[in-house]
């Protein structure tokens, strides 16, 4: 657990939960899953002293899923949102794809949507992290870098809670576009192998498993909109601000909040824009196979029509009658190989010009 005091100026970390809230600004209590559950109790506690209120039961439950899906939901003396993140597996708890795993494989397999959990005070932030999870650190040390440069009349550091919380659902969100050319690059290499006439594609499971995982990524990226515009809307509803620097901090948590949704719906709209093109694929699949094997039908349909005179020819002369023409002569055969040539090549130089040979296609 690490725990941080956060004012307009200084941005520093504390050893202990204090005992009562600072006279400025805001805690920062950074936590994760396991260490949330094991002191819940304690943190409890110290919720009720701070902000007059703890969490509920159902909210604590909340925090402790991983599985949950994003989600906002609210109280009159705090707000809560579950957010899946979208980061590599190897920042969080799901283990690296194996070095065996096929290299198309790896993207879809490592990337990580495990649930954030964040519970937003007056006066306090409170977030529930995975193991291992890189947020935490991250906004720890960039806090740190920003109020030693706002000390220099640098960046500004967050003012409110909520202002902090939007940060980090900003990050988790824009994680997501890190893994964004390695998955459009994964899924062009499984076109590639689909579309390679000389390449027998047999991994039909692996590409299963693609569209599968791109379905869950849309359904994730859905629940992160819809939690999100509910945190838009419940926004809306606080009451009106009389200062005007207080106001102003209000117009930017809205400005804040509608950039994090379009950037949440610029993911939806490429995880979409990747499911179409890998159902896409499949379907041109299927088609060049379908054309190819017309190819290879019309190609045997040619030949067969080239030699069926010829057996008709040969037919001919091996009927057991003595009156055939050309049997008894010593030039017959010569006659008779010749006038099937001109036969077979008259006939394949009319399936060429009406394009029934070759690599082309028919007309």
């Amino acid at each position: 657990m690490r725990i941080f005091h956060v004012t307009t100026d200084r941005f520093r970390e504390l050893d202990e939960l204090p005992a009562q809230l600072p006279a400025d600004g805001y805690l920062w209590v950074g936590c994760s899953r396991r260490v949330f559950e094991a002191r819940t109790a304690e943190l409890q506690a110290s919720l009720l002293r701070w902000a007059g209120g703890h969490l509920v039961d159902l909210h604590v439950a909340d925090l402790l899923n991983n599985q949950l899906p994003s989600h906002y939901d609210y109280t009159s003396w705090y707000d809560v949102l579950v957010f899946r993140r979208l980061a590599p597996a190897a920042m969080g708890e799901a283990a690296e794809a194996p070095s065996s795993t096929p290299a198309a494989r790896r993207p879809l397999v490592s990337i990580d949507t495990s649930a954030v959990g964040i519970a937003l005070f007056d006066r306090v932030l409170l977030t529930v992290h995975p193991a291992d999870c890189a947020v935490r650190e991250y906004f720890a040390s960039r806090l740190a870098s920003i109020g030693a440069a706002e000390a220099r009349g640098g960046a500004r550091l967050p003012a409110h809670p909520a202002d902090l919380m939007l940060r980090m659902v900003n990050h988790m969100v824009d994680g997501y576009l890190e893994l964004r050319r390695q998955l459009t690059r994964q899924l062009g290499t499984l076109q590639t192998e689909l579309f390679d006439p000389k390449s027998r594609f047999h991994d039909w499971q692996l590409l299963l498993e693609s569209r599968t995982q791109l379905h869950l990524l849309e359904d994730t990226c859905e629940d992160q909109r819809s939690a999100v515009q509910e945190w838009i809307d419940a926004l809306a509803q606080w009451p009106a601000e009389t200062d005007d620097a207080a106001r102003r901090e209000r117009e930017l948590l809205n400005v804040r909040s509608r950039d994090v949704l379009e950037h949440i719906e610029r993911v939806l709209a490429h995880v979409r824009r990747l499911e179409q093109s890998a159902e896409t694929a499949v379907q041109m699949h299927f088609s060049a196979l379908g054309h190819r094997t017309n190819n290879i039908m019309r190609t045997l349909t040619v030949l067969t029509a080239i030699f069926m005179p010829l057996n008709l020819v040969t037919g001919i002369f091996g009927m057991n009658f003595d009156a055939l023409p050309l049997i008894h002569s010593a030039t017959g055969v010569w006659i008779t190989l010749g006038l099937m040539a001109a036969l077979g090549l008259g006939l394949g130089g009319y399936f060429w010009r009406k394009r029934y040979l070759g690599s082309h296609g028919a007309p």
